[in-house]
């Protein structure tokens, strides 16, 4: 059985293959507790006004500019823009110059801000979470983290992606409204084992902030808050995708849909964890692999829109 890491990869492929969603990995899965949970994999389905998202930037829009005061004909101060610290304000401001959907202007001495194109509400259509775990023999905290997801209902549907045999008792354990596909990542060939129950992703969530011994202490979320977060782990996933950049050495091998096959190990390697230190490397340039035009070719992403602006932050603004 592959590692968990090559079983990933392979599912994001398989996925983005089969499917118009964009995928990416390893985004938050909380709203009071953001850092408590980490989704393997996010499928985002296009809604009514993809294209027009699709149009502004390729990147990711920070949401505290998206959920700022700025509009398109509404120029802001900074301030206004974005409700943050001055440090993290300008960060963000500049970032959003950079990708192309704000623009800096000066009127009378004082700097603003406004949108370059209206914020699509309606771009993504519904969020899939897949937890991927080959070896069901080794669980690990799956199930505490599939009645996490259940509870919070943050995703509109919850997906289990096993290797193993899955028996009776393997499913008694998870949810109900969970999954269960079982993947060959050999054959990508996929079986149903139980389907997804859409989640409520409309109303109020019970969120799981910190486990005790005897009790867990919990958060009501509401639905406000969780459409926030859907943005925002939409938005992620949008500008992250799932291909790792590809280690600089002689045996990298990408597959044809950009997963970092490694030649002298025969498989799909992790190169942040196997290539620093592996005895076997040697120093090479990356390998010629375009993973913009990867993603761009097989999903609704758009790697170069009109939209997007290739100067550097702060060039031009005044």
């Amino acid at each position: 059985m592959r590692s968990e890491y090559a079983f990933e990869l392979a599912l994001c492929a398989r996925t983005e293959e089969r499917s118009d969603r964009v995928v990416a990995r390893q985004l938050g899965g909380g709203v009071a507790a953001p850092g408590r949970r980490v989704v393997d994999i996010v499928g985002v389905a296009p809604g009514p006004e993809f294209a027009a998202r699709a149009q502004i930037t390729s990147a990711a829009i920070p949401p505290a500019v998206v959920e700022g005061g700025a509009g398109v004909g509404r120029a802001v101060r900074a301030s206004e823009a974005v409700d943050l610290s001055p440090d993290r304000r300008e960060t963000i401001l500049d970032r959003a110059v950079e990708i192309g959907f704000l623009e800096r202007i000066r009127t009378g001495g004082t700097v603003r801000y406004r949108q370059r194109a209206r914020y699509p509400d309606d771009w993504f259509a519904d969020l899939v979470a897949i937890e991927n775990k080959p070896d069901l023999g080794r669980p690990g905290a799956l199930e505490e983290q599939l009645r996490y997801d259940a509870s919070l209902a943050l995703y509109d549907r919850v997906v289990l992606a096993t290797e193993s045999h899955v028996t009776r008792a393997h499913l008694n354990r998870i949810p109900d409204a969970v999954g269960v596909w079982r993947i060959d990542p050999e054959t990508s060939a996929r079986e149903v084992v139980r389907e997804s129950s859409p989640l409520a992703v409309a109303d109020s969530g019970i969120e799981p902030v910190e486990r005790y011994p005897a009790r867990t202490e919990v958060r009501v979320v509401s639905p406000a808050a969780k459409a926030r977060a859907r943005r925002r782990v939409a938005e992620r996933a949008y500008g992250k995708g799932w291909r790792p950049d590809p280690p600089a050495c002689k045996h990298c091998e990408p597959t044809a849909d950009g997963r970092p096959y490694c030649a002298a190990f025969d498989r799909v390697v992790d190169p942040a964890r196997d290539c620093n230190g592996c005895p076997k490397r040697v120093p090479a340039d990356p390998p010629a692999v375009d993973r913009a035009d990867l993603r761009d070719a097989r999903t609704p992403w758009v790697a170069k829109p009109a939209g997007v602006v290739h100067e550097q932050s702060g060039l031009g603004d005044f």
